[in-house]
Formats: structure tokens, C-alpha cells, sequence
């Protein structure tokens, strides 16, 4: 898959400089993180379709946390429009919890590197069904979950995710997304496993940066068609609404997923 590369930043327009230490190196597979046979948070993650189109990391630098600057790949950094079926969500080795911890999630995510040269994923919005998991969310780890009217129907190879803002806005904000998915992919490109390969997420928490851990098997994807994109999740975001199809589309039948607990 071909992607963009970068074009020189506008005048008084300066990306912001990379960590000093060296960045963790991009792996299919997770790296172990201590307490990961200790999770803080399990679930699994099912149906993904991964849209993603290139952006300027000097628009991208200044919605990330402080701490963290855009990562990029050959000088491009990515936004992700993601939507999923989250599934029994469960604290610490407690069974997950089969209605409120299942529900259809869609997110719009950034690509971070931190100062330790831990690159993660940034969250601009979570846009979930359930309203108990979204207060608890947004309580417990500061993420900017939204409550929403969402659904995911699949017919044969063709899925379709759709969701609608409700709380706390801006209300309406607004995805529809169909999907026909392929062939399985044999060989990930050097894209793919950066928009795909992420062990952690950056969130700003009261001032103070942390980094959730995660590890789960490496990712079955797969190759994924586009029929129909109808949203404003991106922009709501604060971010330029997408001009053009997708650099990415991908779609997985998903993973299990464990969360450790948040370092510093």
C-alpha cells in the first residue's frame, strides 16, 4: 500500500522535534510489560475496521498530551477512525461482564511517541453505547468517552457501523461506515504494522502523563473495501475532516486484550 510522503510544513508552522532517547522499535507482537499475567483490565476486541488517512503532524502535535509528540513514519503521521464491538469488559481477573461490558465503540485516535521513546496511541474521542462504561471511563482514566445511539449489523462479508452522539457533544456528531471485507493479509506492510502494532495509549491525567499498557495476540487482519463513509467523528475531534478515500482500510475479526497498570 502506497502512502504520501511528507510534504515540507508551511511557514511558522514547525513539527515538533522527536524524542532525544531512541523510539521502541514497531513489533507484531506485543512486548511483555510487567504485570501482564496481573491485568488491571481485560476484554476483547471484535469486528474492527481501521480507516485511517495521513496528516500534518504540526496539526496533529497540538491535541496531544504534553509530553508526547506526533510519530510518524517516513515523516507522515496517521488518524484512525476505528469501529469495533467491545466485549466483556472485566477488572483485574474477574470475569468480564456480558451487557454493560459489551457494546459497539467507534474512535477517533491519534499516533503519539513519548519522551521515553514509547510510542502508544492518543484518544481524541470514544464514542460508546453504553453510558455506565463512559462514566466510568471518563471518571477512572480521564478518556474521552461519549455516550452514543450506536450499531453494528453485519450481512455476510459487509459490515456496517453507525453511531450518533448523544452526551456530552457536540451532540449529533456522527459516523456511518460500511465495509466488505477480504482476503486475509499474509504480510503486513511497514504501514499497516504502524497504524496497527500499538502496545499502550498516552492520556493526559490531571496534569500528568500516563501510559496504559497493553498486550493481546498479533493482529488477524485483513484486507477491506470501503463501500460508504459518512461522518463528522474527525472533525468533532478538532482535527481537518478527511479530504480524499483512505490511505489504510483494514478490518479484523478481532482479539483478546489485557491492560496493565498506567506508568508514568
Amino acid at each position: 500500500m502506497q502512502h504520501t510522503p511528507p510534504a515540507e510544513p508551511p511557514p511558522g508552522r514547525a513539527v515538533p522535534d522527536r524524542p532525544a532517547v531512541p523510539v521502541g522499535p514497531i513489533t507484531a507482537d506485543a512486548p511483555h510489560h510487567p504485570g501482564v499475567d496481573r491485568p488491571l483490565l481485560t476484554q476483547s476486541w471484535l469486528d474492527l475496521t481501521f480507516l485511517h488517512w495521513a496528516a500534518d503532524p504540526a496539526d496533529v502535535a497540538p491535541l496531544l498530551p504534553a509530553g508526547t509528540t506526533p510519530d510518524t513514519l517516513d515523516g507522515v503521521t496517521y488518524v484512525g477512525l476505528v469501529a469495533f464491538r467491545m466485549h466483556r469488559v472485566g477488572w483485574l481477573r474477574l470475569p468480564g461482564i456480558p451487557y454493560l461490558g459489551s457494546f459497539p465503540e467507534t474512535n477517533v485516535r491519534l499516533y503519539s511517541v513519548d519522551d521515553q521513546g514509547r510510542r502508544g496511541v492518543v484518544f481524541r474521542s470514544l464514542d460508546a453505547s453504553r453510558l455506565i462504561p463512559v462514566l466510568a471511563a471518563r471518571t477512572a482514566f480521564r478518556l474521552p468517552y461519549q455516550w452514543s445511539r450506536m450499531s453494528v449489523r453485519r450481512d455476510g462479508p459487509t459490515l456496517t457501523y453507525t453511531s450518533s452522539r448523544r452526551w456530552p457533544g457536540p451532540r449529533g456528531a456522527h459516523s456511518t461506515i460500511t465495509v466488505r471485507t477480504g482476503a486475509p493479509v499474509e504480510e503486513p506492510t511497514a504501514l499497516e504494522h504502524f497504524l496497527t502494532a500499538r502496545w499502550g495509549l498516552h492520556s493526559d491525567f490531571c496534569g500528568r502523563l500516563l501510559y496504559l499498557p497493553n498486550s493481546h495476540p498479533r493482529w488477524p487482519l485483513h484486507r477491506a473495501e470501503l463501500l460508504h463513509c459518512d461522518e463528522d467523528l474527525v472533525a468533532a475531534a478538532g482535527l481537518p475532516a478527511p479530504a480524499g478515500p483512505p490511505a489504510s482500510v483494514l478490518y479484523s475479526p478481532g482479539v483478546p486484550v489485557r491492560f496493565t497498570r498506567p506508568t508514568g
